[in-house]
């Protein structure tokens, strides 16, 4: 988690934004809590021990963890903001039931050597990705 921090604190001194405890202890939070996490669920955890840090505090914070690498946003068909840990995560892709909600974490070398193949084919030079698939997992398959 040091490494984390440190990251953090790099990257809002770069564009000059104070490193606050407030700041730090959402951090923190975050960072135990390994899950596809809302706003509010990161808001309930950091109030328990910090009463005195606001909603508004912790969406900023967090919108600041996505931005400085620690989290990437996953979207899981809700229409519900969720952030993912990125840095130091292996990448994966996600498998979504469209009927109960749940989600499943995939991935497979096979898929990603087709999609450096296919930028390759076109000259592209990726970045990041993520791949979301959506449909039935076979609990709600087999309700149908």
């Amino acid at each position: 988690m040091e490494k984390e921090i440190e990251l953090f604190r790099g990257e809002l001194k770069k564009i000059h934004l104070r490193v606050t405890s407030q700041r730090l202890k959402i951090v923190e939070a975050f960072l135990k809590t390994e899950k596809h996490i809302t706003c509010d669920e990161l808001y309930l955890i950091v109030r328990r021990n910090h009463p005195d840090i606001g909603y508004t505090t912790v969406y900023r914070t967090l919108k600041l963890i996505q931005e400085t690498g620690l989290a990437r946003e996953a979207d899981l068909g809700d229409k519900v903001l969720r952030l993912e840990h990125e840095f130091g995560h292996k990448h994966h892709d996600h498998l979504i039931c469209l009927k109960c909600g749940r989600f499943f974490e995939v991935f497979d070398p096979d898929i990603e050597l087709l999609q450096e193949k296919l930028a390759r084919k076109h000259k592209f030079n990726p970045i990041r990705h993520k791949m979301d698939i959506f449909g039935y997992c076979q609990k709600c398959s087999l309700k149908q």
